[in-house]
Parts: structure tokens; sequence; C-alpha cells
């Protein structure tokens, strides 16, 4: 039988606690036994029951006296006492009121009426404990940093805490039921990424990967992202599911920090700090058979490669100070820009087959992608790096285009390398999808170092694609960035031209 209840019964009567608990034993309760005051308060402690039968005529400590006790303890104050009496009289009541007693049962009692009465004040006690769990809930989820709303089962809001009417743009008065959907409200101020994982929506996406909102960065402000986690609830009521929106937007820029530091210094600091390394390693050798000419050349290649160093080392602060201020990256990133990129990576790389074309602009640096050159190298470096790594021979054909489409610039790139399952295709654009013990570039067990890359394009409003090629093995990457808006007649331009 389900259990209905702790009920603690004190009685010095042995009798009576026996008549008791075979009349409410058969009702599906939990019964505890006390034979004086004090066991009872040391009882009522440990159990915190549900309701309390209290003998008023007992030795030492009586049924009035114990339930004083009971109504000083805090913990213990509000559990409902039914005092069992053979006094009938007018005063015993108003005492037995005076101390905090809740009903009476007067001995010898009814069986019905005592079980009734019983089942009532446990029923009545267990909504009252529910309503005031709910209560301290309703207040921790008002004053909670995430958002959490509650969805019938069409998608519509039934409610939403205050953190999510402002991650949504609600008004303090939106408190209540929307006409409007979660998805589509979500849709009008957030990109949804990864897309496949909203396709579902809102059912759980098939292969498991986190579903974020992305605000993109824009002149004013940094990228802003939420992490949404839905749970579907067991309820017979219009309430069908739970949302959070967690804001991540701080771990999100920490991770960014952490990968450019790390792709700066493995790129950018190598190539002087190696240049300089070679030059002082031959001054140090026996320099007789050097002419003052090649002295010369040596100091002059070491001069270079320090200043290289500390250029690169600035702009590395220059870039990261960014992340520190209120305003982003002020900068932004002309295509003119892109092919120095790719032909210091290309000669970084050694790589012996790299062909890039450029479709549908005239004039290269008239236009202009919305984010900076900084994050546009690392896209590129981490494409064309992760291609070559995981090629079986280390050496890919590589195919990059730039090309315009109606919403900005499209950037592909192309290999002979590896072909990846439908999972991993899916799993490769999620930020952060398996924690790395170094920022090496490479998921385990996938071998794409691709979650910056989605961070850095989904900031800036941008989208990414991933399909394997039709002729062979390897794979193409499309990146879509948008426009700076200064940068949209200039496309418009070229596009009439092409």
């Amino acid at each position: 039988m389900k259990n209905k209840g702790t009920i603690l019964i004190v009685d010095d009567e042995e009798l009576i606690r026996e008549t008791l608990e075979g009349l409410l034993l058969i009702q599906g309760h939990n019964l505890a036994f006390a034979q004086n005051g004090a066991e009872a308060l040391a009882k009522a402690v440990e159990l915190t029951p549900d309701l309390i039968l209290l003998d008023v005529m007992m030795p030492d400590m009586d049924g009035f006296e114990v339930c004083e006790h009971l109504r000083a303890d805090p913990l213990l104050a509000e559990v409902p006492i039914i005092m069992v009496t053979a006094l009938d009289d007018r005063e015993s009541r108003l005492q037995g009121i005076k101390v905090g007693a809740d009903d009476f049962i007067t001995k010898p009692f009814d069986s019905a009426e005592l079980q009734l009465r019983v089942q009532t004040v446990v029923r009545l006690n267990r909504y009252r404990r529910l309503l005031m769990e709910r209560n301290k809930f309703e207040w921790v989820v008002e004053q909670a940093e995430d958002g959490y709303l509650m969805l019938n089962e069409n998608g519509q809001i039934l409610y939403t805490n205050p953190q999510a009417r402002v991650f949504l743009g609600l008004t303090t008065d939106d408190k209540g039921a929307l006409d409007e959907g979660f998805i589509e409200l979500a849709r009008s101020q957030y990109h949804c990424e990864p897309e496949a994982t909203w396709s579902s929506w809102p059912e759980q996406p098939p292969i498991s990967s986190p579903r974020y909102l992305v605000r993109p960065e824009s002149n004013s402000a940094n990228s802003f992202w939420l992490q949404v986690d839905l749970v579907e609830m067991n309820s017979r009521s219009d309430e069908q599911y739970l949302i959070r929106l967690q804001n991540i937007t701080d771990y999100v820029m920490a991770q960014k920090i952490a990968w450019t530091f790390h792709d700066q210094v493995s790129h950018k600091l190598r190539t002087p700090l190696a240049k300089l390394a070679g030059s002082l390693n031959l001054l140090e050798e026996d320099n007789s058979v050097f002419t003052a000419e090649d002295k010369n050349f040596i100091l002059k290649t070491a001069t270079s490669s320090v200043a290289r160093l500390q250029d690169e080392i600035t702009s590395i602060f220059k870039y990261m100070n960014t992340f520190n201020t209120v305003r982003p990256d002020p900068s932004r990133c002309s295509l003119a820009e892109i092919p120095a990129v790719i032909a210091d990576l290309e000669a970084h790389l050694e790589l012996k087959s790299l062909e890039v074309s450029y479709d549908g602009f005239e004039h290269l640096d008239q236009v202009q992608i919305s984010t900076s050159a900084t994050a546009v190298e690392i896209i590129l470096g981490e494409l064309i790096r992760n291609a070559r790594k995981f090629h079986p021979e280390e050496s890919p054909t590589l195919q990059v285009s730039l090309s315009s489409v109606d919403r900005g610039i499209l950037l592909q790139v192309g290999d002979d390398g590896l072909t990846l399952s439908p999972e991993q295709l899916a799993k490769m654009w999620t930020p952060y999808y398996q924690a790395e013990k170094f920022f090496s570039g490479q998921v385990p067990g996938m071998g794409l170092g691709l979650s910056m890359v989605a961070s850095l394009v989904w900031s800036a409003g941008g989208t990414c694609r991933a399909y394997n090629q039709d002729s062979g093995p390897g794979i193409v990457v499309e990146i879509m960035l948008p426009l700076e808006a200064n940068s949209q007649l200039a496309a418009s331009t070229a596009d009439a031209a092409a």
C-alpha cells in the first residue's frame, strides 16, 4: 500500500498505542511511537512527521507542555498536532488551543471519526508542504541568474522568470502566457546554432549536441551566447517543457582568448624565433670562416627577426586586449588582406598544391567582412592546417575560393584527405564539444579542430557547413561571413559587373 505520511503516536498506555496502530496502519501510514514527552520530542526532531497524535495525560511532561516545546522549535512549529484526551471540558480545549494544538479527539474515540480526521489533516499538511516548497522554488527561480521558461506542447510560453525576460527582450509585464512561441521569439533576436540541432526542435536532436542562441557582435557590443537546455515534463497540466537559458558568453570569450593565444604563438612567433636562434647559433660557432660581409648579413637577419618578433608580440597583446573592453575589435578584414594570409600559410606549411580563386569581386580592397583580420587569419589557418595535418601524406591538394553571395562572402576550403562520418560532420561545429587538455586544435576522436572556427563565425553572424567531396576523398568546408554595411554596395556592384 502506498505510504500516505508519517504519524508519530505519543501515549504512555500500550493499549492505546496498539489500538491506534491497528486503525491507522491499514490506511498506509508510516507509524512511529513514543511513550513519554521526552521521547516524543526526540522522535519529532528525528522524523519531522506529517502528524503527531499526542496524549494529554502523561507523567512527568503532559501533552500541553510537549505541544509548547514543539511549537517553539522552528523546524517543528508547522507540524499538525491532534491532542487525544479523556478530558471533555472547555478549559482543557482552551488550554490546548493556547499551546498550539490543531484539533482534538476525545477518548474513547470513534474509529471512523479518527481515521477521517487523520486522513484530512495529513492530506492538508502535505498540500501545505508542497505549497511551501513550490514557493521556495519559485523564489529561487525568480532570483536565478539563468533564464527559465515553461512551454506548452505547442511551444507557446506559459511562464518566464525575470532573467529569461531580460534574455528575450520581454517587458516586466510579460510574466504570464504569451501568444508568441519560444522558437519564433528566439529566432527574431538570435541565431540558432548549430542549425542541425534546432531542426528537430523541441525534440532532442538525433546526434547529441548542445544548442546555442548567438547574438552576433556589433559595433557597440561583443557577441552574446546562451546555451539552451530543454527537459520534457511528465505533467498532466499544460506545462510540457522546461527550458533553461544559461549565459556562457564569458566562457566562450575565455576560450577564444586561449585559442587565439595558442594560434598566435604557434604560428606567428615560430618563424622569427627560428631565424633568431639560427643566426645566434651561427655567431657562436667558429666564425673564422665568415667574412665581414657574412657576419653583417647574420647580424641583420638577427636584428630583423627581433623586430618582427616584437611586432608579433605587440599584435598579440593588442588583439587580446580587445576582449577586456566593452567594445569589440573595431577593425574589419578587407578581402585584399586575405591573399597575403593564404600565401603566408602556404609558405609556412610548405604546401605543394594550393589554388586560390576569387569570384564576383572587382576591387578586393572595397569589400570588408564583418569580423577582424585576426579572426579571418585564425579561421583560414585552422582550416588549412587541419587539412595538412590529417591528410594521409600530410600533403593535401587544396582549393580555396571566395565568392559573393546574397548575404555576404562565401569561403570554401576543399581538400583530398579524410572522408568523415555523418556524426563527425554534425558534431564538428559544436563549440568546445569535448574539453581538451591542451589547446591542440584537435577534437579527440574526430581529428578536426573546428570548434573555434564555429565560435568565431557564429559570433560574427555567419554560418558553417561541411560535406564530403563527391568525386573522391576529402571534405569541403563552407564558411559564410556577412559583409560590413558599407560594403554592401561594393559587393552588389561587383555582382552586377560579374
